[in-house]
């Protein structure tokens, strides 16, 4: 599947790619933001996961390194952010394996993965893009296996309101500040789709959105 969409970058301009980590770790309280998801993705010996649209590789090292059971995918569209963060799953010897590929293509079979996490990546794609790799992520789950979606949602309170407003002209970031990602997932086929988590950072809250793809999938 292609897309006609721009492709945009971990921190937007290519050129900036070199300060994703620093900028991460200033902006969105990186180490508990990590910690959070890796608690609520409930890992256990023996599963596999995936995280979707890596970047520079820190949760995909972080998981394998408090999980050395699980077996630790890792996929991204950008040769860049890939080459960070092989090196960075080198230099702390964990054994992340890692792909380059898009969101809506990933190359794995059906029903791989017990769990799949994509973190800051739903805001970068366009309206129909995170419609298809909502039903991509779907695929590679296998049955009873769930996805953790953590991304920016709709500020509460006036001053919040007004700045969701002044974003929304930007079609990738219109569905999140509408609170649609969950309709998006359930719409994918997933079931028990809920929000069960939120965290504050200094740009907009980060919403953390649990989907399971069902036993009997449709």
């Amino acid at each position: 599947m292609t897309t006609t969409a721009r492709y945009i970058h971990a921190f937007g301009p290519a050129a900036l790619t070199r300060f994703y980590d620093t900028g991460v770790r200033l902006l969105i309280r990186e180490e508990a933001f990590r910690s959070r998801l890796l608690e609520h993705m409930h890992l256990a010996p023996g599963q596999r996961v995936l995280d979707v649209g890596c970047g520079t590789g820190t949760l995909a090292v972080l998981a394998r390194q408090r999980h050395p059971g699980v077996e630790v995918h890792a996929a991204d569209g950008d040769d860049e952010v890939l080459a960070i963060a092989r090196d960075k799953a080198a230099r702390a010897g964990a054994g992340v394996r890692f792909e380059r590929a898009m969101a809506w293509a990933l190359p794995y079979p059906d029903g791989t993965f017990d769990r799949v996490v994509s973190s800051l990546v739903f805001h970068h794609l366009a309206p129909d893009d995170k419609r298809r790799a909502a039903l991509e992520i779907f695929r590679v789950l296998r049955p009873g296996g769930a996805l953790l979606l953590a991304d920016f949602g709709p500020p509460r309170g006036a001053a919040g309101r007004a700045v969701a407003w002044a974003l929304s002209r930007f079609a990738h970031l219109r569905e999140n500040l509408a609170d649609l990602l969950p309709a998006l997932l359930t719409g994918a086929g997933y079931s028990d789709v809920a929000e069960i988590d939120r965290m504050r950072t200094a740009l907009m809250p980060i919403a953390m959105i649990r989907g399971r793809k069902p036993l009997a999938a449709p």
